[in-house]
């Protein structure tokens, strides 16, 4: 399924007319409705000096829009329109949805102005002409006036319309050939309840800005590394240096993280520590968070450290650290079974902490606002992107997905008795849950594959998830979210390609944290998912999405979001194709920290068979020559010494897929006895090529990585090992290694393993044979290097 066509107008956000106290209505009832009524004098002026001014404007007089427009509000069908991704244009202009952002104002105000009573009762009757002259399609030319009060009358009825529509009986519109596929399920019932618009800030929630009103005197509120961050403002030499990625480096040594690797463009970066104590006021949580953290986070904290009243530990306490402060962190340590779990936590908080401190800001200015006259135009209240989705979470599997919201539920509930109430709950469970009695029984794997495929591995979902005050809703419109979490294939086939009608990304336009975990696990997926989400964030949208311009940030504005963007890279290893994306395409002007600890110890240390290993180094002039190379090496050099037929039973491991393709169809041309699996191979397949392999009917077996990672078979019968290239994972290398301990004994005199390598495997060689060794390696004459493992001693 897709989100592909979700709301352009309340799917994204709600016209800010339309509060929570107007009544659920199907149908317009255009004279219950009289819009003039609701302008004062001002407003009224200023609307016309809108449309006069604004470059979009057009003269209304002659277009059918607003006639269709009509058809569309009449026709209780369409009662699904307002979670439709991409609003025909013709029908909704963008003229349209500016005009909508306006806002109407209370009785309160109305009655201010008493003088005016006579002379806006006048227009209302004009307001009411025009707007039957819109219904009978008969568009005569008017005054500006007039065009101007009817163009926003038809924009605010349209969104009160939608609006009452999905009050009324919140119909499941997920069926709708226009919301792609049947399954894709969107909720479209709690619009006006999670609006940041139409809602208010809760006195009695303890929010965010409820508690700064309180010290807002001291110098705690500056200190906000939320405020600090996005207060900031950029002059265009320093956006010019951050594009030029011209930057200063510096090494830093932590206890808990090791060895990181601080740059930033802006300025020559400083040293700095992570806090020895860990005080969460100090941290600037959000109240709420505060209280519930410890709680949350019991599990991974040991007795001394509880005693201690520390609530994170120490790997935490230092991620949290730099999360906080806004800085693009890279942690390649990452690994499903050691520590997986408390980082997942460590972001959800930053995630959360982030979310519910920009809604309360937004919540607090729209109760100041409502205070104030209507006229008073006023640059402070600057507090929101283009669009509402501000954090990105990309995960691998759908369990990952279960992981992150229940810990959102977690710091969300405070401990306390009462649960917070969760929109849909129960078909988040149904659809991201797992069934146990699904998985095979008697599968033996190794403990990091149970740990990564746990649960629900199904890698094509998205959901967008909504939190206001003490609440939460799952399955909101991206553009009614504040957080988006999703897999790269999932945004893939959301984003689409160039040229595809039925594409979306304008909810990734004000992305302020972008986290990226088990970044290792998408170079088994796809990779080329991860660099189209990365050329699609931070874009200015191509339409408005209901957005109210005054409450914009400059930075949002002026297309710099990106230099704002935090992001989060979290990876098992480390890898040319990660360190690209934390290289190129992290802005953040607050600097990048990247932890780079080198393996002293490689993988092959965890070889148990007796077994020499010899490195084969080939040369090549770049990374994209030596695609090339490895395989006229491999011809010319490696595989006639395996032709002979006493080499028999030869395994080739081969990482990359394209690699695999290229050289099975030199082995078939060749005339080779070879058999193959990989990733794509049905069951009957491998059974047939295992047996053949086995049996020595089949002299090669041709084997993928990615074969490996998803299925971890062991094969029998191998005597002669080839590395067409080193793991992704190190541990692959062992793992691979020790399947010789499944061959029949007597046979280990004869053993034989190739490795093949370049300088473009500087950190794959290291994670094998360890740093030290890795370096005299490269840089020797040498092009043959010798191990053996499993020696008596």
């Amino acid at each position: 399924g897709a989100f592909a066509r979700q709301g352009g107008f309340t799917a994204g956000r709600k016209a800010p007319g339309s509060g929570p106290e107007s009544p659920a209505m199907g149908k317009r009832k255009r004279s219950q409705h009289p819009l003039a009524g609701s302008l004062s004098k001002k407003q009224k002026k200023h609307l016309r000096e809108f449309g006069e001014a604004h470059p979009f404007y057009d003269r209304v007089s002659g277009r059918e829009e607003t006639t269709e427009i009509c058809e569309l509000s009449e026709n209780s069908d369409h009662s699904s329109a307002e979670s439709d991704g991409e609003s025909e244009p013709e029908q909704v202009s963008v003229y349209h949805k500016l005009l909508a952002t306006f806002k109407t104002v209370s009785d309160a105000n109305n009655e201010e102005d008493d003088e005016n009573e006579s002379e806006e009762s006048d227009e209302e009757e004009t307001g009411s002409e025009d707007s039957q002259e819109g219904e009978d399609g008969e568009n005569t030319a008017g005054g500006e006036d007039e065009n101007d009060v009817q163009d926003q009358e038809e924009a605010k009825d349209t969104a009160k319309q939608m609006l009452g529509q999905e009050q009324a009986d919140g119909v499941d519109t997920s069926s709708d050939p226009k919301h792609g596929a049947s399954e894709e399920f969107t909720d479209v019932k709690h619009e006006s309840e999670f609006s940041l618009e139409t809602n208010f800030m809760d006195e009695e929630s303890g929010d965010y800005n409820s508690d700064e009103r309180e010290r807002s005197s001291s110098v705690m509120v500056s200190e906000d590394p939320f405020k600090q961050h996005l207060n900031k403002e950029l002059e265009e030499k320093e956006i010019g240096n951050i594009s030029a990625h011209s930057k200063s480096t510096i090494r830093l040594q932590w206890p808990a993280l090791g060895q990181l690797v601080f740059s930033s463009s802006l300025q020559q970066p400083r040293t700095f520590k992570p806090d020895k104590e860990a005080d969460l006021k100090r941290l600037h949580l959000h109240k709420t968070l505060e209280s519930t953290w410890p709680k949350v986070n019991s599990q991974f904290l040991s007795t001394l450290t509880k005693q201690n009243n520390h609530p994170f530990t120490l790997l935490q306490k230092e991620l949290f650290c730099i999360m906080n402060q806004y800085k693009d962190l890279f942690y390649p340590e990452r690994t499903a079974l050691r520590n997986g779990e408390e980082v997942r936590h460590a972001y959800c908080l930053h995630a959360v902490n982030h979310v519910l401190k920009a809604n309360a800001q937004v919540l607090s200015n729209n109760a100041i606002r409502r205070a104030q006259k209507p006229a008073v135009d006023n640059d402070d209240f600057r507090d929101q992107g283009l669009t509402r989705p501000k954090v990105l979470i990309v995960v691998p599997f759908r369990e990952s997905a279960l992981r992150v919201v229940q810990i959102f539920i977690s710091l969300l509930e405070s401990g306390s008795k009462k649960h917070i109430d969760v929109s849909n709950k129960k078909r988040f469970k149904g659809e991201f849950g797992s069934n146990p009695d699904e998985k095979p029984p008697n599968l033996k794997r190794p403990e990091d594959y149970e740990a990564v495929f746990a649960g629900n591995i199904d890698d094509h979902f998205r959901i967008g998830v909504a939190i206001l005050q003490k609440s939460m809703r799952l399955y909101a419109p991206f553009y009614s979210s504040d957080i988006i979490i999703a897999s790269p294939l999932g945004l893939r086939t959301i984003i689409g390609a160039e040229g595809e009608k039925k594409r979306d990304f304008d909810f990734l336009s004000s992305i302020e944290i972008l986290i990226i975990d088990q970044a290792d696990v998408y170079l088994m997926q796809n990779w080329e998912h991860i660099l189209h989400l990365m050329n699609h964030l931070n874009l200015l949208p191509l339409e408005s999405h209901g957005v109210d311009f005054s409450r914009v940030r400059m930075l949002n504005l002026n297309n710099w979001s990106k230099y704002y963007r935090q992001t989060l890279l979290f990876s098992a290893l480390q890898d040319p194709q990660i360190n690209c994306i934390f290289n190129k395409n992290c802005f953040n002007y607050r600097g990048q920290v990247a932890v780079r600890n080198v393996p002293s110890i490689g993988s092959i240390s965890r070889v148990v068979v007796q077994l020499p290993h010899v490195f084969r180094r080939l040369e090549a002039e770049s990374s994209i020559s030596v695609i090339d190379a490895r395989f006229q090496f491999f011809i010319d050099t490696v595989l006639p010494e395996y032709r002979d037929a006493i080499m028999s039973h030869t395994l080739i491991y081969i990482p990359s897929y394209f690699d695999y393709v290229r050289l099975r169809n030199y082995f078939k041309k060749e005339e080779l006895n070879f058999t193959h699996i990989c990733e794509y191979t049905k069951k009957s397949g491998i059974s047939r090529a295992r047996q053949f392999f086995l049996k020595g009917e089949k002299q090669f077996l041709m084997f993928t990585e990615r074969f490996h990672f998803y299925k971890r078979y062991l094969i029998r019968g191998i005597r002669n090992l080839i590395f067409y290239e080193l793991p992704t994972y190190p541990h692959f290398y062992s793992e691979v290694c020790n399947m010789l301990t499944a061959t029949a004994s007597g046979e280990e005199a004869t053993w034989t393993c190739t490795v093949l390598y370049s300088k473009y495997d500087a950190q794959k060689l290291a994670a094998v044979v360890g740093v030290d060794r890795a370096a005299q390696m490269l840089q020797s004459k040498k092009n043959v290097h010798l191990f053996v493992t499993g020696e008596n001693e």
